[in-house]
């Protein structure tokens, strides 16, 4: 196998026993990292110079609907409720299986651009098996880690039919995919339920969803968005708990809404929570779940959401978690007539939440998360010379605080060089032939959908 090193670069591990290395030194062999350390004096095939970088663990992406790509900022100034009026209830409908492979591979691509190494995708489009194999097929082939989530498509309920929240999640393409395809968890993209969870799903259904999740031995996660009274069930969490459902296999996006004992509840479980801060800041009344779940020592990941209403870089959604977090903190102790005093979360802890956190979240933190000999060679290199980034003094605060995709130089996942020297190593001209098949189905679908930009 290969022997790649990385040499001279200022490693930031997130391991605390390893911790940051100035003149560093990083040794990958295939798909694993072998050796952290200064002057390993380990022969390589490739040795890559990291002078004026920052290598760092990949980021991770933990809740994305990868598959909206190509309505990217589409919605930034939407009211409230358009977004699912105009996406899922209108053109979410009119994607063919094509549009998803073109949104999935574009998406994840850009993702793999900004420094992404590990993204769960939440694919809440899919009406048959064909849509979900596309989908598979474009995270495949950007070459990304992934949680394939398999979700279901959100119509506005016709005359005569079920509402989705009276539809189990659909066993049939579950069982296809899980005996089929994605059967390993040792395979780059793997298996995940994206289900509606009890805010959005009867009680029958509710837990018909769960137990799939389990019987197969998949990841579950949901949304939990909604504030009291307008939820399908108004506390679903009990019977999810009695029935045994509830565990550190599930993960509840959001959550800005829910009161703090079922918080208390859900956490109390091992349940795990994503915040999406840049999203919830814009399109939420309640504030993000960050502060509120680290005061009760969960485990805290971060993801993007949904790019039609907010950036896809995960370097801004650190900066905004951070912010928020320090600005509603500061508010706390000014209303309570006390001085700001000390910074409440300090940035490791932010970057914390972007990899180790987001690969707990995952159930890949044996795996990822971290520079770990051991680990799989998930990396990513920063480009400090760059005026907005030079100099360095904190690696981790430049990460957090001032760093953007456009410093990501190169990106490693599973050994395998995706970006290098500042451009992706995708095929250009195949990139370039998608991007202009993405544009030419998203202007199909809104023509079909009645709606031209901007959309209101």
């Amino acid at each position: 196998m290969k022997k790649t090193l990385f040499r001279n670069g200022w490693v930031v591990t997130m391991d605390e026993a390893i911790g940051d290395i100035e003149r560093g030194e990083v040794l990958i062999e295939g798909d694993k990292i072998v050796a952290v350390g200064r002057s390993l004096g380990a022969g390589a095939d490739e040795v890559i110079d990291a002078t004026d970088m920052i290598v760092m663990p990949g980021l991770v992406n933990a809740h994305m609907h990868t598959w909206q790509a190509g309505l990217r900022g589409i919605g930034a100034e939407w009211p409230a409720g358009a977004y699912h009026r105009h996406v899922h209830g209108n053109m979410a409908m009119r994607y063919t299986a094509e549009d998803t492979y073109l949104g999935n591979l574009v998406g994840a691509l850009n993702q793999i651009d900004n420094g992404v190494t590990t993204l769960f995708d939440w694919c809440h489009i899919l009406r048959d098996l064909p849509m979900a194999e596309r989908a598979v097929d474009a995270l495949e082939e950007s070459g990304i880690r992934a949680l394939f989530g398999h979700g279901t498509a959100k119509p506005v309920q016709a005359p005569g039919e079920k509402h989705h929240s009276e539809i189990p999640h659909p066993r049939e393409r579950v069982e296809a995919l899980r005996r089929g395809r994605l059967a390993s968890d040792d395979r780059l993209v793997t298996l995940a339920l994206a289900i509606l969870g009890p805010e959005i799903s009867t009680a029958e259904v509710c837990l018909s969803d769960y137990r799939l999740a389990r019987e197969f031995g998949l990841v579950s996660t949901c949304h939990v968005s909604y504030p009291s009274g307008q939820r399908v069930q108004e506390n679903g969490w009990p019977a999810l708990a009695a029935a045994g459902l509830l565990g550190p296999d599930h993960n509840i996006c959001h959550g800005n809404a829910l009161s703090d004992s079922d918080l208390d509840f859900i956490l109390d479980h091992g349940v795990t929570v994503t915040p999406t801060v840049m999203l919830e800041l814009q399109a939420k009344a309640d504030p993000p779940l960050t502060v509120r779940a680290r005061d009760r020592g969960a485990v805290i990941s971060l993801g993007i959401d949904t790019e039609p209403l907010c950036s896809g870089d995960m370097f801004n959604e650190m900066r905004s978690t951070w912010m928020h977090y320090r600005h509603f903190t500061n508010i706390a102790r000014a209303k309570a007539g006390k001085p700001l005093g000390e910074i409440a979360v300090k940035a490791r802890e932010v970057l914390y939440w972007a990899t180790m956190g987001g690969a707990k979240a995952m159930r890949l933190d044996h795996r990822i998360g971290s520079l770990t000999p051991g680990k799989k060679a998930d990396l990513v290199l920063l480009d400090t010379s760059d005026l907005d980034l030079f100099p360095v003094f904190d690696p981790v605060v430049s990460i957090v605080g001032y760093a953007s995709g456009g410093h990501v130089d190169s990106v490693y996942i599973d050994g395998v060089a995706r970006k290098r020297g500042g451009r992706l190593t995708f095929p250009r001209e195949v990139l370039q032939a998608r991007k202009r098949a993405l544009t030419e189905a998203t202007a199909r679908v809104m023509t079909e959908a009645g709606l031209s930009l901007p959309i209101g």
